[in-house]
């Protein structure tokens, strides 16, 4: 039996994904119902958005005492906002909490590469919780 048959007679939601030049997969979603472009990011410990696109998300943002780092950067100032709807074509939660940071560096290697820059980066917090799987494969992941 084929993985798309078995797993979404299990009730998961297939979503394609980009493979981009760097590496990354990509992937369209909405948060708070404006379109936005996603990097899947499984070493992420948390899922991101950058500071310059949360008044373009709606989103209300709290000082938050979280650090981030990422790939060469340490000790990032972040800002917390919750409980934001967050879809994927027909998929949809309604209480998702994104840190807000800088992600000027990830844009920077993106556009190095001739890619477009992203508004965010789903991670682990996000598949963890809704039971992903990626099928690398196929260019897809799943989620329930």
């Amino acid at each position: 039996m084929q993985l798309r048959k078995f797993i979404e007679a299990e009730g998961f939601y297939r979503i394609p994904l980009k493979k981009l030049a760097t590496g990354h997969y990509l992937f369209s979603a909405k948060i708070n119902g404006v379109s936005g472009n996603f990097i899947l990011d499984t070493g992420a410990s948390t899922s991101c958005v950058g500071f310059t696109d949360s008044a373009h998300f709606l989103l209300i943002s709290e000082e938050s005492i979280i650090k981030a780092a990422g790939a060469g950067a340490v000790n990032m100032e972040t800002m917390l906002s919750r409980k934001n709807k967050f879809s994927i074509a027909d998929w949809e939660i309604k209480n998702m909490d994104f840190v807000l940071f800088d992600l000027s560096h990830v844009n920077e290697a993106l556009l190095q590469a001739n890619e477009e820059a992203i508004h965010g980066i789903i991670g682990a917090d996000f598949l963890k919780q809704h039971r992903a799987v990626i099928d690398y494969g196929r260019n897809c992941f799943y989620v329930k």
